[in-house]
Formats: C-alpha cells, structure tokens, sequence
C-alpha cells in the first residue's frame, strides 16, 4: 500500500516537472520462489512495455518497499533503463525490515539452519528435560552432564566439519552394499580379526606378567607376538577382497597380487623379531637366533620373489585395461 501511494506522489512530481509523459504501473511477482517469481515480474514488465504508445526512449523510477524487493531490480534493469530506484517503508522500521530480511535469507540455508538453530534447540530442552527427569529421580546434574556433552560433540563434529567424512564414509558403505563388492564382507571380517589378535596381544603381555612389565620395549614385544598372526590374517583377507573386486571390475593387474605376500612377508619377520627378544617365562615361547635368521630369510625371499614373479607374469601375460 506505502509503495502505492508513494507511486502517485512520484507521478505527480514528475509530470508537474517534466514535458514528456508518465505512467505508472505496479508490478508484482509470484510467492513460488526466486526464480518463478523473476520470471513472472519479468512478464508483467513485458506486458506494460507493450501497452505504452510512444515511440520515444522510455526509462523507470522503480519504487520498493522492502530489501527483498530489490532483488528484482536486474530483472527490470534488463528490459527498461532505471533512473532512480526509492525504497519506501515506515521510517520507524527500516533496520528492523532489514534484520528479518538477513535472518530471513540465513534460515533459509539448511546448512545454517542446522548449525544455529540445533544447538538453540537443545539448550533450550536443557530446562525442561530436567524438570522431567527430577519426576522420576533422575539426578540432574547428570542429565546436564549428558546434554552438554552431546551439545560439545556436536559443535565439535561442526566446528572440524567431520560430519562431512561421516557422510562420506556412510556413502561409500551404502555402495558397496548396493554394487555388492567383496570387500565389504571381508573390511568386517578384517576387523574382527583385528579385534581377536588385540586380545591374544594382552593375553600373552598378562601371560608375560612381571618378566616384561618393567621394560616398555619388551612389553610392546610381547603384545605384537601375540597378536601379529591376527592382523597378518585380517591384512590378507581385505587384500584379497580387493583383488577380487578389482578382477571383477575389469581393472586387475598382476601386481595386486603382491599385497597378501607382502603382508605375510611383514607378519614373519615381525614375529621372529618380537619372538626373539621375548625372554623365557611359562607360557612364553621364546624364538632362538636360529628362528629368527629362518624367519628374516623367509619374509625377504617371499616378498622378493612374490615381486618377481608377478612381474615376469604382467609382462607375459599383460592384463587389458
């Protein structure tokens, strides 16, 4: 309504200063969006354009009421030269207009939606939800201590953006389930594994006991000799699922075959390494110098003859990309 009064009271200035005629017209857009909204302001421009009869230059003074409003100015710039643009609201509400036009626009992005309004959220549950636990004896500082926390961990995950990673990483495994790759089955049995060598590592440190628990270096002995067989397991069983997703996928090449001899050539020498320094003790099987040489010699020629062996093969028999 401001935005048509002020259009009379600019007509009347300017036909009472101007030779040339004036005309006013109101346009409007749409409430559909920014981009139906353009288009359709756009036409009613097009349409009153088209009215005017005359054939001299016509120009604009567009008139608003609002900051959102002149988001439309390049929309009208594009059909009619502006010559001034008037922004008309109630004095008293200017800054305030213009504080929920920006708030506005900020909570229109989900990304800052969620980065404000979450934590508003739960700092305001804080009140409320102790009130309810304190009816059913809940102790409130606990609570208070449970919502901070998860507040903390969530800034936190924002403020480092690792929410990013774990989308990332829950995207991978959504596809992996759905293409059904090999290496998903064996990424959890790799794990598993992993998890029972961490357990056989400090049974035999316990087992060990006293005999390696003043020397962190002989401690760290014990805990790999016990688990080093595990993870050599769960290293050779997610490289065959890749191997096996690679072949799968047309993109296999000799060389891949080399990372299950490679983690076996590793676990041998680190469990003669480890086994050797072990000192003797009940439960503990300490490797001579006779074992380790074995074992040193092994892990060398495996990995050195795995290596040429899948070379002279890549170059007999080359894969086709």
């Amino acid at each position: 309504m401001n935005v048509l009064f002020q259009g009379v009271r600019a007509h009347d200035d300017l036909v009472a200063s101007e030779e040339q005629g004036v005309e006013i017209a109101a346009v409007t857009g749409t409430q559909a969006g920014d981009v139906r909204a353009n288009r359709a302001l756009g036409d009613e421009v097009d349409t009153v354009l088209a009215g005017l009869s005359t054939g001299e230059s016509v120009s604009a003074v567009v008139i608003t009421d609002g900051a959102q409003d002149e988001s439309t100015l390049p929309v009208i710039r594009s059909r009619v030269p502006i010559d001034s643009v008037r922004r008309v609201v109630v004095r008293q509400a200017q800054d305030l207009e213009s504080i929920y036009y920006t708030m506005k626009q900020v909570l229109a992005d989900p990304e800052t939606r969620g980065t404000i309004l979450v934590p508003l959220g739960v700092l305001l549950l804080i009140y409320p939800a102790a009130t309810v636990a304190s009816l059913f004896d809940v102790p409130g500082a606990a609570l208070l201590g449970v919502l901070s926390a998860l507040l903390g961990l969530y800034t936190l995950f924002r403020g480092l953006g690792l929410e990013r990673s774990i989308d990332g990483a829950v995207d991978r495994a959504r596809e992996l389930l759905y293409t059904g790759r090999v290496t998903l089955v064996t990424y959890v049995v790799a794990a598993a594994l992993v998890v029972v060598g961490g357990v056989q590592g400090v049974s035999l440190l316990e087992t060990a006991g006293s005999t390696v628990s003043s020397d962190p270096a002989l401690a760290v002995s014990a805990f790999a000799h016990g688990a080093v067989r595990w993870f050599a397991a769960a290293g050779i069983t997610s490289s065959m699922g890749q191997v096996t997703d690679e072949y799968l996928a047309d993109s296999f090449e000799w060389r891949y075959l080399n990372a299950p001899f490679y983690v076996l050539a590793i676990a041998l020498v680190l469990f003669a390494l480890t086994g050797y320094f072990l000192p003797a003790a009940p439960g503990v099987t300490a490797l001579s110098l006779t074992d380790l040489a074995v074992g040193l010699t092994a892990g060398t020629l495996l990995s050195v003859l795995s290596t040429l062996g899948f070379a002279v093969a890549e170059s007999r028999y080359p894969t086709v990309a």
